[in-house]
């Protein structure tokens, strides 16, 4: 079986679209329409409908699927082994990063994992942490650095690398700003103000969920995203309160005491346990682990 016409396969089922599987695959439409046309044939069986530019499965590709999924993810694994045996940091590492982590805590760590490791080519997807934890579940990548959830599977080695102490916060001229002057706010107060929110199947959205329904209070969520940073910047124009990691903290902000209420997330990397592990995947690794340990920035790697 060609792995190519394999790989064309996956990607048109993912995307829905022969166009988008050659955009990813840098191959034009009519090669993957012809590697598609020619795994069929191999098969014996028709993969793919086409009703205009609709794209579905048919039972014979939905049966095939996940087994491309595992014939590909087995090829690469023994990639990965067999280039491991030079001893070797080199090649291309397949790494998800969640958006805030990239902006706020991954900067001098890719600086110097790049300076300490010229021959590793870095192949980085910036993604929602419960994608990346998908993917890296799936083995389409296989390493991500994540908010970590709570509920981590047999399948995910989760290693943590940072503590990350949330805030309840609102702009500074918000009213609950200057009635915290004065008076201590309650969750019960803050939940009849509007909030501004990642959504809340995010791990960081579940951790804000759970906090209010101990007390058995609602929610007033007027906006979501799942971009801190622009929840900072809408909860700075007095547009409603959030919950964010005390690194966005600005002059713009001010910082709620709610109660004995301490929100904290665990931020760090997870791969799958059954993947081997690339020589350069080891490398970012113990990059993190020197970090975790000893607590310093790495600007000056």
């Amino acid at each position: 079986m060609d792995i190519n016409n394999l790989n064309a396969f996956i990607q048109v089922a993912e995307t829905g679209s022969f166009s988008e599987a050659a955009i990813r695959l840098h191959i034009t439409q009519p090669a993957v329409s012809k590697r598609i046309a020619a795994l069929e044939m191999q098969l014996d069986n028709r993969l793919i409908d086409r009703i205009g530019r609709k794209v579905a499965l048919t039972p014979a590709g939905s049966t095939l699927l996940p087994r491309a999924h595992a014939i590909i993810n087995d090829l690469e694994d023994a990639r990965r082994s067999l280039n491991n045996l030079s001893g070797t940091v080199s090649g291309r590492l397949n790494l998800a990063i969640s958006h805030h982590l990239g902006l706020h805590r991954l900067p001098p760590i890719l600086r110097a994992f790049s300076q300490h490791y010229p021959d590793v080519t870095l192949d980085i997807q910036f993604l929602d942490s419960e994608v990346a934890y998908d993917a890296v579940a799936q083995g389409k990548i296989e390493l991500a650095i994540i908010t970590l959830t709570e509920q981590i599977s047999e399948q995910i080695h989760a290693q943590t690398i940072w503590q990350d102490p949330l805030a309840f916060v609102v702009s500074t001229t918000h009213p609950l700003a200057k009635k915290a002057q004065t008076n201590k706010i309650s969750l019960e107060t803050l939940s009849q103000h509007g909030a501004i929110l990642p959504e809340l199947n995010t791990f960081t959205g579940t951790i804000t969920k759970r906090l209010f329904n101990q007390q058995q209070l609602p929610l007033n969520i007027t906006m979501t995203t799942n971009y801190l940073e622009t929840i900072a910047m809408m909860v700075s124009l007095g547009l409603g309160w959030s919950v964010l990691p005390t690194t966005l903290l600005n002059d713009k902000l001010y910082q709620l005491e709610i109660g004995n209420s301490q929100l904290t997330r665990q931020l760090g990397a997870i791969h799958h346990t059954e993947r081997t592990l690339s020589n350069a995947a080891k490398a970012m690794l113990a990059l993190l682990e020197k970090e975790r340990n000893s607590g310093d920035s790495l600007l000056n790697c």
